[in-house]
C-alpha cells in the first residue's frame, strides 16, 4: 500500500529554513529517521518544500479557463512544508512509523497528514472503461523507465570504482 505522508506547514515553516542550531538538531534527528525508513523499505521518496510564496496554484473552471494565482497563500494550516511517499503493509503500520517520527517543527505543533492512494485495483472497481487499460500502459512504462535508470545509475558507480 503505497501512502503519502505530508508534512504540514506553520507560519514557522512558511518563513523559509533560517541556519541554525535548531534546524541542524532537526535535520539530524529527520536523517536518522529517513535512515530507518529505508533499511526497513518503507520510504520511497521525499522531500521538503520551499515556502508557499515561491509556489503557483492552477485553478480550473468547466469552461476550461486556467487561472495562475501567485504565492504565499494564506491559510498555512492547509499548506505542506514535506512529505514522504512510503510503501506500507497496512494503514496501521504507516500510523506505526509515523508515532516514531521526530517532531518536523521544532519549536512548534508538527503536523502529519497521512494519505492511502488509489491502486490499480482501486481504479478497476471504479471503472473498466479504456482508461484502466491506459493507466496500467502508463504505470508499466513509468515502472521501465525506473529500471533503466537505475541500471544506469548502477553502471556509472562501477565505471567510476574501476577508475580508481
Amino acid at each position: 500500500m503505497k501512502v503519502l505522508v505530508f508534512v504540514k506547514a506553520t507560519p514557522v515553516s512558511e518563513q523559509g529554513m533560517v541556519p541554525g542550531p535548531e534546524l541542524d538538531q532537526m535535520f539530524a534527528a529527520m536523517g536518522a529517521f529517513n535512515e530507518r525508513l529505508v533499511k526497513a523499505g518503507i520510504m520511497k521518496e521525499a522531500d521538503g518544500l520551499k515556502p508557499s510564496r515561491e509556489g503557483k496554484r492552477i485553478t480550473f473552471s468547466d469552461s476550461g479557463a486556467t487561472k495562475v494565482i501567485d504565492g504565499p497563500f494564506v491559510e498555512t494550516k492547509e499548506l505542506v512544508a514535506g512529505y514522504w511517499v512510503w510503501n506500507v503493509k497496512s494503514m496501521a503500520e504507516a500510523v506505526e512509523w509515523a508515532r516514531q517520527c521526530p517532531n518536523p517543527m521544532p519549536g512548534e505543533e508538527g503536523v502529519l497528514e497521512l494519505r492511502p492512494t488509489y491502486s490499480m485495483e482501486d481504479l478497476e472497481q471504479l471503472t473498466q472503461g479504456p482508461e484502466i487499460a491506459r493507466e496500467k500502459r502508463l504505470r508499466k512504462q513509468l515502472t521501465k523507465k525506473k529500471a533503466k535508470k537505475k541500471v544506469k545509475k548502477t553502471r556509472k558507480v562501477v565505471r567510476a570504482k574501476a577508475k580508481k
